[in-house]
């Protein structure tokens, strides 16, 4: 195991080596570049914060002055919190205490302070504090005054400093947006020491138990065999950040003798007593052995420089395999405007629109008017010409079961319709909940926790859906639907979800999470991993636990959560007022820079949060539980915030609370919570915004409940809002006027602007019209009488059964509506293409 060496000294956050601060600064340098993504040499910089005093400190306690400490926690830097002596019973607490924290200079790096009270049962967080180490100049120290409540002028006195450490450069790779660091793996094995045999000894099989907090394993346990058969143990493994402050707990276990018949604690017999020992990873030295002693044991440590290729994709562009779908696809749509258009010469791969369909949830009368949509488009030959189809809830029921098929747009549909009005027709309950369906969802519920994953309500929601809309099991997964994008001959399919937080409102916290046969990811954060590794472990981007990829049912059931969502949720879809939301939900959050101007965007505001009370901390628990919510492994765990992410491209997407809160986002998270997308917003547009898919057209289907135009205007306020191009003139529904069968968007709006023709699921012409131009007998005018609205009707969002004419009368009018419209469909794609020929002449 190589030649041993002495155990390092303890180096933490209150202890400081010497000679590692007369350096010479480094610049950082970059040694590799690719597609927005870049592999840096950057060096760490060391922190040092010294609590000095707080000065009228709030009397928190009736009969004596505040008990106070400050705690302190950089989790950029290290897992440990830290914290101050306490100051008993005084208004002026002074501490001069001073901490040293290991920073990466490319991380956004935040020091949370609080200010605690003492108490007998449990000590109150007073204040907290919220501060950037990107203010403090390198080589410089600056001493900061925190007013906490300025009225009675208590403030907090601190000083930073930040200087730079001996050593070579950490080599992180970055988008710009997200971090990934060096990693380290430490080899633990244990060797028990030859003893001279007792007589009468009792063994037991004992366990050491090593905690590594921060690391992929966390917790990892040895099991001891008895002393009579000595040997090394197998080899237990950590994954962990090479420059962070990172400490090692070890739990050793001291032998007991023979049971005594006494049982007291005084007696001290049969007892375990854990031995604890503390050890500091980031002194290991590298590919070197250390072995610390004990009476009972030898522990053999080897630290390993671990740097395999990323697992995570980070970069903004478009994956390969996209790129290469989109030159196919191209082709394709060339000879479908050709035809459509009516065009004399063919179209280069520069003058071809990027088409797109762009679908709203809707439970069964989505899933309904979607086939009977598709089925129009591909009778005008408009379907070829489309190059993205985007869905969530009941539209991606639709979807999936379609790209079972590799050549389903150039096959007949009419057989995937009369399939679905066959499901429809079923008696849900009976067919959902046969006993032996139920045996089924106990089996494969039972094989999915077998594999590795987390079970929750929503997988079998997932295995429900496949039973009332499929003859039996589904063994269709995501990346099987790369097959039917090979030869560009279908649209690439585009499904969307959201990822939230368990204590929070989708005011508050919310991320699109977008799902594509060849990759899963986060457009905000520029994050993606391969689609068959959704659900595998992942730690600092690298892939270490892969689980077997889920069929397609089990998809359906998160993108289609409908059970998802919470009161606050609920309360803001009602009343669509964030007034609750302002007054009771968010914890009170306050700048206090209130001098300072930063010429830099990235650096943010210094801030005082005020933490809820317990009886708030109990409402807030019961306004925001979420009864069902798919819990998935998160893939970008480890990874922190880049220093300057918010000038990145992921302030495209910068729309929520804790977006300027980096120690709060989702690469701190272990797991990812997903919900519906129907919850925070009805639309499937924001995959289609993504600058490197550069959409021309939009073909909005719309299939939401109420308004038909809302979804619309939402989605224009939202893009408005982020800055991202989108049509600004909408159409606003009038009273005493009906809402149009089809409205073109954008046209007069610029060329960079997006044309958007929007389909609302109407009930127009067609009531007078059976097909275009043919007006309905008096005795067919019944068929013509379609109740879309009532809350009780056929078709409201709850219903999942559908009669024969219930059925046809959806898919006839939803054909109808596409038909009649067919001169501003043409129009459309004109326009598209005259735009992306006047581009190439300029």
């Amino acid at each position: 195991m190589g030649s041993p060496s002495t155990f390092p000294q303890v180096l933490n956050s209150k202890t400081k080596s010497s000679g590692i601060l007369e350096t010479q600064w480094m610049n950082e340098h970059t040694v590799q570049q690719y597609a927005k993504c870049q592999c840096v040499e950057s060096p760490c910089y060391l922190l040092t914060v010294r609590i000095i005093r707080m000065r009228n400190v709030h009397r928190a306690d009736y009969l004596s002055e505040t008990d106070s400490y400050v705690t302190l926690w950089l989790p950029t830097a290290s897992f440990e919190k830290v914290r101050t002596k306490t100051v008993m019973n005084c208004k002026d607490p002074v501490w001069n205490e001073t901490f040293f924290f290991r920073i990466q200079s490319q991380v956004k790096n935040i020091l949370e302070l609080t200010v605690c009270d003492e108490d007998v049962i449990q000590d109150d967080d007073y204040r907290i504090i919220l501060f950037d180490i990107a203010k403090v100049p390198l080589g410089e120290s600056i001493f900061m005054t925190f007013e906490l409540n300025p009225q009675k002028h208590e403030e907090l006195e601190v000083e930073f400093t930040l200087e730079n450490i001996l050593g070579p450069p950490e080599t992180v790779i970055t988008n710009g947006a997200l971090v990934c660091r060096e990693c380290c793996s430490l080899e633990v094995q244990v060797e028990q020491r030859k003893k001279k045999k007792r007589k009468k000894k009792y063994f037991k099989q004992q366990d050491i138990k090593c905690i590594l907090i921060g690391s992929f394993e966390e917790t990892q346990n040895i099991s001891l065999a008895p002393a009579s058969s000595l040997h090394f143990t197998e080899p237990s493994l950590f994954h962990f950040a090479k420059y962070k402050q990172t400490e090692l707990d070890v739990l050793l276990p001291k032998k007991s003798s023979l049971p005594s018949i006494c049982a007291c604690v005084s007696c001290g017999a049969n007892v375990q007593r854990n031995r604890n020992l503390t050890l500091p990873v980031n002194l290991f030295p590298i590919d070197q052995e250390v072995i610390k002693e004990d009476k009972e044991f030898n522990i053999h440590f080897k630290a390993k420089d671990w740097t395999p290729g990323l697992d995570v994709r980070l970069g903004f562009d478009l994956c390969p395999e996209e790129q290469e779908f989109m030159q196919k696809r191209k082709k394709v749509a060339a000879a479908a405007l050709k035809r459509v258009l009516q065009l004399e010469e063919d179209l280069q791969d520069d003058e071809v629109p990027v088409v797109a369909i762009m679908t709203t949830g809707g439970g069964m009368r989505a899933l309904t008017a979607l086939y009977a949509h598709l089925q129009t488009l591909q009778q005008l030959d408009v379907l070829d010409c489309v190059s993205y189809f985007t869905g969530l809830s009941g539209t991606t029921w639709t979807m999936s079961n379609l790209y079972d098929d590799p050549n389903w747009s150039h096959n007949d549909l009419e057989e995937p319709i009369i399939n679905a009005q066959k499901h429809l027709k079923k008696n849900k309950f009976l067919t959902s909940f046969a006993p032996e369906r139920l045996k089924y969802y106990a089996k494969e519920l039972w094989q999915r926790y077998q594999e590795g994953h987390s079970i929750s309500f929503t997988d079998l929601w997932g295995l429900i859906i496949e039973a009332m809309l499929r003859d039996g099991e589904n063994h269709h997964k995501l990346s099987d639907h790369q097959q039917a994008l090979t030869h560009g001959q279908n649209p690439l399919p585009i499904y969307l979800c959201l990822n939230v937080k368990q204590k929070l409102s989708n005011r508050g916290f919310r991320e699109w999470l977008e799902f594509t046969p060849y990759e899963v990811g986060f457009q905000k954060y520029g994050a993606y991993i391969r689609a068959e590794h959704f659900g595998s472990e992942f730690y600092m981007g690298h892939l270490m636990k892969k689980i077997p990829e889920s069929r397609i049912s089990f998809l359906e059931g998160i993108w289609s959560s409908v059970f998802s969502v919470n009161l606050m949720d609920a309360w803001f879809l009602a009343v669509t007022t964030d007034d609750f939301w302002q007054a009771w939900t968010r914890d009170r959050v306050t700048d206090i820079d209130k001098y300072l101007q930063y010429t830099h965007t990235y650096k943010l505001p210094t801030r005082a949060q005020c933490p809820p009370s317990s009886l708030a901390s109990v409402f807030q628990d019961i306004i925001m539980w979420r009864p069902a919510v798919s819990v998935v492994p998160n893939f970008l765990r480890g990874c922190p915030m880049n220093n300057k992410y918010l000038e990145s491209e992921f302030a495209n997407w910068k729309d929520c609370d804790l977006d300027s809160f980096p120690n709060q986002l989702t690469g701190a998270e272990d797991v990812l919570y997903l919900v519906d997308n129907a919850f925070a917003c009805e639309t499937s547009y924001p995959p289609l915004m993504r600058p490197e898919r550069k959409v021309d057209l939009i073909i909005h289907l719309n299939y939401s409940t109420g308004s038909q135009l809302e979804p619309l205007i939402k989605a224009s306020e939202y893009f408005s809002e982020q800055g991202i191009p989108f049509p600004k003139i909408i159409p606003k529904e009038e009273e005493g006027k009906e809402v149009e069968e089809c409205y073109l968007v954008g046209e007069q709006e610029g060329p960079e602007i997006p044309l958007v023709l929007l389909f609302p699921l109407v009930l127009n012409s067609f009531r007078e019209y059976k097909a275009p131009g043919v007006k309905r007998s008096p005795e067919e005018m019944e068929d013509g009488d379609i109740d879309l609205i009532s809350t009780f009707g056929p078709y409201n969002i709850n219903s999942l059964r559908y009669s024969e004419k219930d059925f046809e009368k959806l898919v006839k009018l939803s054909q109808y509506n596409i038909e009649n419209n067919k001169d501003m469909m043409i129009k459309a794609l004109r326009i598209a293409v005259e735009r992306k020929r006047h581009h190439k002449k300029s």
